[in-house]
């Protein structure tokens, strides 16, 4: 469960991730289907998607339930997912992107693998991650675990057909979370929380972090009216995801998202 308790131990996440990663992080392999050329980070909002939830009526997730104001607002930034791109040898047998990355491993005629549930994420398979990846896991999403569940569905849908270690992968998810929470872009959407920003100064703060090149690699996601954030989803050159993000990490994407010229950060509670 997602619980940072002060600033300090946030900050001891955020600036010590790198030194644990570098004495016992696996690099992040494909051990089938290794002709993808990207990968998709999917960071969430986490107060927005718990507004959504609210908004829609859905079932409120116990995260969402037990959320509560932190000191640190990079903490609100939040890992959903890291999601390979369609592999060539699958787009062969007919399967198109949309296709992909609806069904992921169970897609047919290949991978064709049992379908992860949204709605039943705790019947996915158990992951197999170290009790010490997935502490640091629960950290950064507030899903893992608990009734949720959210990283059996993750390596169900997206990991486990690729032979991925699971700690490796969920690793990985980790140290991208932990590296744009520390970035010019982490910065200003801690100094921002609460407040309506315009998608341009958004987009300046990418840019101030990773290059004018980033901006096209990142499409934003947004309900309500007015509209407030509630998820990232980051395109990466998958040749790259073992090294430090940088200019040469991001890969265009052709659509931007649904946020419009400006949107709001939302806080804490309904």
């Amino acid at each position: 469960m997602f619980r940072m308790r002060n600033l300090a131990l946030c900050g001891l996440l955020l600036s010590g991730w790198h030194i644990a990663q570098a004495a016992d992080e696996k690099p992040l392999a494909a051990q089938k289907y290794q002709d993808f050329d990207r990968y998709v980070l999917a960071l969430s909002w986490q107060t927005g998607f718990c507004q959504s939830m609210h908004d829609r009526k859905r079932d409120e997730p116990q995260e969402c339930s037990t959320q509560k104001e932190q000191d640190d607002k990079r903490a609100y930034l939040t890992a959903h997912g890291l999601w390979p791109g369609l592999p060539k040898s699958i787009a062969a047998r007919g399967v198109d992107e949309r296709r992909w990355m609806r069904f992921g491993c169970a897609t047919r005629p290949i991978p064709n693998m049992p379908m992860a549930s949204p709605a039943r994420k705790c019947a996915a398979a158990e992951t197999g991650l170290s009790l010490e990846s997935a502490a640091r896991l629960s950290e950064v999403m507030p899903g893992a675990g608990g009734d949720s569940c959210l990283e059996r569905y993750e390596y169900a849908k997206h990991g486990v057909c690729f032979g991925f270690d699971p700690d490796a992968y969920f690793g990985t998810l980790v140290r991208l979370n932990s590296e744009i929470k520390q970035s010019s872009l982490g910065a200003f959407l801690a100094a921002h929380y609460g407040e309506t920003i315009r998608r341009a100064d958004f987009d300046n703060a990418l840019a101030k972090a990773y290059g004018n090149g980033s901006v096209k690699a990142v499409k934003l996601t947004c309900n309500g009216n007015p509209a407030y954030l509630t998820e990232m989803q980051v395109s990466l050159n998958a040749a790259d995801i073992n090294a430090p993000l940088s200019p040469a990490s991001f890969a265009p994407q052709p659509h931007p998202g649904n946020c419009g010229k400006q949107f709001v950060l939302d806080e804490a509670g309904y």
